[in-house]
């Protein structure tokens, strides 16, 4: 599977910068509608998880050009230090924006970690030294509020855990309007084990409620809304594993999530993977359904290759294609963004020796995808 990826046709030099003046990690897009998309990231003194120093922004607008040789692109913004994503002690990290569409309110969600304290010492502590935080612009990002951070008395499910995260990646809005944050938490009471679940709000993010956690051992996550043959929404989670991805559906609008099962076509070398729903792109597009694309490196041990993976019957997983390349040699953490009219854009870690010399983007359409697959 692996082994033989096909690859996109669009040219390597479709390939755009956008972190790298400074050591940055873990990739996050939100794309607001309106031909308005921002990039998240963790800026960092090394590549190492507990050097993290602040989280940096890049806002993009979207340019189509729509004749004969359709083409999309981006034009990015200087970048732009988040300094409100921070708590006095603490280092910022795994940026998760999601966009409330109704009030035009854009939340970013992030954890804030004790300085000095990395995760591995609160899993074996059983010592939880991470904040579950977020800001909200209603001005696209251009400013923030003051940080809002979760307590044990609004999330009693946080004394359960030995530590915690948020995505990374995106969250989504679901079309009733319900919000949903991707996470996973290490509970004290399963020895310390990892399980991926998501934090929801149905009155536009003034309250937020935990879903129950996923029935196996889960990471990083990200959730997509899909649709049953009848038109019922579902929520699918993709997480983080250890050979194979994990997946699991949930009927209730991520409250509860049916068995996670490990999925063999999507392999799993210990990284963060992205994904994302988009409307059913063939002639016949019924209502209400929607495909999934997913984003991860490809090769079974190494992280290189980034590949999208496509699944145009999200309620069997059997159905993914076969990977097509986006990013040859090393990469590492992704995370993708439908901007409408058949075209995504991924932001990706990248590089020609190491998956962390820099944060490029690439942009593509469901027919470039389409035509690799089928080669």
């Amino acid at each position: 599977m692996a082994n033989n990826p096909s690859y996109l046709r669009t040219p390597e030099e479709s390939k755009e910068t956008v972190f790298t003046t400074v050591v940055h990690r873990i990739p996050d897009l939100i794309y607001l509608g309106d031909d308005k998309i921002l990039a998240f990231a963790e800026r960092r003194k090394t590549t190492n998880d507990a050097s993290t120093v602040a989280l940096d922004m890049r806002t993009g607008k979207v340019n189509r050009n729509k004749e004969s040789n359709p083409e999309v692109t981006i034009k990015w913004s200087e970048l732009k230090p988040v300094t409100k994503a921070h708590l006095h002690g603490c280092r910022p990290m795994n940026p998760c924006p999601v966009y409330e569409k109704n009030s035009k309110t854009l939340f970013l969600f992030f954890i804030c970690v004790k300085d000095g304290v990395s995760e591995q010492w609160q899993i074996e502590h059983h010592t939880n030294e991470t904040h579950l935080c977020y800001i909200k612009s209603t001005d696209d990002g251009q400013n923030w509020s003051e940080v809002t951070v979760f307590t044990e008395n609004e999330l009693v499910e946080i004394k359960q855990w030995d530590t915690m995260a948020v995505g990374p990646g995106h969250g989504i809005q679901m079309e009733s309007g319900r919000l949903i944050v991707p996470l996973y938490a290490y509970y004290r009471e399963n020895s310390s084990r990892p399980f991926a679940l998501c934090l929801y709000s149905d009155d536009r993010g003034k309250t937020w409620t935990l879903g129950n956690k996923l029935t196996t051992d889960s990471l990083e996550c990200e959730m997509a809304e899909v649709f049953d043959d009848e038109g019922k929404s579902r929520i699918y989670c993709n997480a983080r594993h250890t050979k194979y991805r994990v997946e699991a559906v949930s009927e209730d609008g991520g409250k509860e999530f049916g068995t996670a099962n490990s999925v063999e076509k999507l392999v799993d070398t210990g990284c963060q993977g992205s994904v994302v729903s988009f409307p059913d792109q063939s002639e016949l597009q019924p209502v209400h359904n929607k495909w999934l694309l997913f984003s991860h490196p490809t090769d079974t041990s190494k992280r290189v290759n980034l590949g999208v993976y496509l699944n145009k019957s999200p309620q069997d997983p059997t159905k993914w294609s076969k990977p097509s390349i986006i990013n040859s040699g090393p990469s590492g953490y992704s995370d993708l963004a439908y901007i409408d009219d058949g075209w995504f854009v991924c932001l990706m870690e990248c590089g020609k020796l190491i998956e962390t010399e820099q944060i490029a983007c690439r942009i593509f359409s469901y027919n470039d995808v389409e035509q690799a697959i089928a080669e």
